[in-house]
Formats: C-alpha cells, sequence, structure tokens
C-alpha cells in the first residue's frame, strides 16, 4: 500500500464533511446483479463509510475495513452500530469467513495488484459478487476546468489517482473491469455508470481538493498557497459531474 493510501487519517473529518456519498440506485444495482438480498458483505477500505451507511441503512451487516484508525473512528459517528469495525489494509486480511458480497468504493486502486484477484476470490462464497465502484467528481465546466489547471500548474501537472492500466478512455470496459476479465477467478464482469450531476460552493470544492491524495502529499505551505490560487478562479457554485462507474463480477466456483 502506498503511502498516498495512508494520507487521509488527517483529514478525516474534512473526508466526511466535503467527500459525497453514494445515490441509492448503487445499492439497487449491486443487488439487482446479485439476484437476492444480501445479509453479509466485506467492505474494502471504508474511509469514513460514505458506502458503508448506504448498505448498513438497507439491513445488510456489513464488515467494514480501513487500516487508517482515524477514518474508522470518523465512520464510527456515522454508521448503525449493527457495522462492525476492522483496522486492517486489503492485504492484512486473512482468509478464512467468507461473505456473499465484498465491495471497494473508490478504494481499490490502493490495493496490491500482484494478488488482487486470488486475495479477493478467498473472501467470497463460491456463488458471491464483487463490486468496485468509485464517483470521480470532476468539473463540468470546461473553462472553469481550465481555470483550475492553470491555477494549479506551479504544484501540480495532474491531481488524479495515477492511472491502473493503458486501457483507452473511450473503450467500452474499463479498469477494473478489464483486470477482472483476465481473471481466473471471476466471470460475468459487468460495467454500468450511474450519472449524477451535483454542484459545491467554491469553499466547499476547495475543502472536497483538501482531501485528495495529490494535494496530501505537498508540503503545508505549498498545498495551502495551490488552494487559494484554485478557489480565487473559482465560481461561486461549482457545476460538477460525480458519475459512479460501477464494476461487477461473480467469484467463479471452481478456478
Amino acid at each position: 500500500m502506498s503511502g498516498r493510501a495512508l494520507s487521509f487519517g488527517p483529514v478525516a473529518e474534512a473526508y466526511e464533511r466535503f467527500r459525497t456519498g453514494y445515490p441509492e440506485a448503487l445499492f439497487d444495482l449491486v443487488t439487482g446483479y446479485l439476484g437476492r438480498p444480501v445479509r453479509r458483505a466485506l467492505e474494502i477500505g471504508a474511509g469514513t463509510g460514505k458506502a458503508t451507511r448506504l448498505f448498513a441503512s438497507r439491513g445488510v451487516a456489513v464488515t467494514a475495513t480501513d487500516p487508517d484508525q482515524a477514518m474508522l473512528t470518523e465512520l464510527r459517528r456515522h454508521v448503525p452500530t449493527r457495522v462492525e469495525t476492522v483496522r486492517a489494509a486489503f492485504e492484512e486480511l486473512r482468509p478464512g469467513e467468507t461473505y456473499e458480497l465484498v465491495y471497494a468504493a473508490a478504494a481499490l486502486h490502493w490495493t496490491d495488484p500482484r494478488d488482487r484477484w486470488p486475495r479477493m476470490a478467498a473472501l467470497l462464497r463460491p456463488d458471491g459478487v464483487f463490486a468496485s465502484f468509485a464517483g470521480p467528481v470532476r468539473l463540468a465546466d470546461p473553462a472553469v476546468r481550465e481555470a483550475v489547471r492553470s491555477a494549479r500548474a506551479p504544484f501540480l501537472s495532474r491531481d488524479e489517482v495515477p492511472a491502473q492500466d493503458r486501457t483507452p478512455s473511450v473503450d467500452d470496459m474499463q479498469w477494473p473491469g478489464t483486470e477482472l476479465r483476465r481473471s481466473e477467478w471471476f466471470t460475468d464482469v459487468r460495467q454500468s455508470v450511474i450519472e449524477r450531476r451535483l454542484s459545491m460552493t467554491a469553499a466547499d470544492y476547495v475543502g472536497y481538493l483538501s482531501t485528495v491524495s495529490a494535494y496530501l502529499e505537498l508540503p503545508a505551505p505549498a498545498r495551502a498557497q495551490v488552494l487559494d490560487r484554485i478557489e480565487r478562479v473559482l465560481p461561486e457554485t461549482v457545476p460538477l459531474a460525480a458519475d459512479v462507474v460501477v464494476h461487477l463480477a461473480r467469484r467463479r466456483a471452481v478456478p
């Protein structure tokens, strides 16, 4: 696990305040694919519980795992008591108990790719389902996007999470679906998009950026300076594209 993956604890409260949650349609999409009610699920990289509360509020007994205790402490303030929390990175989870559903919400890219899929399969029942979903928050207005890029440029050329493979962005199947299709452990790989359009105040959008790993890696003075530069070029209300891209796959009964 990279240092960027462990950078969120100091901003756990801001993460909870400024990061967007997940829509009810996501739960319906996952359970519709599974084909039956979900009783128990394991969450990889739960953070402050943005996805945890969606599943728990619909009656799922969630075991929420994260390597950062500060993030789990924040999660406990916002999710039902039926949620169990475990401080552990994905790579530290040991096979034993298995689940109907294992999911990762904007967290899979932080896991070690070398043995990601056999580890994932070991946590699932033979008929279980894996789900990965992420909702990158992007500036919807091209002019605002360019103004922010220019303001950021002296400090950061990019602020996205590094690409996980070389799949062209126009291809029908994106990562991690590309890896799942190649894996001997999974089948019936599907990709769906839940479209969302949101808006934030300029201050809240800068608050969101303050929880993004690329900015967290900057020295504190540089981080404050670049966030100030960005806020100065933003409109009062910032329109956002926040689509949720969902990948689903079934564990093969016999790999």
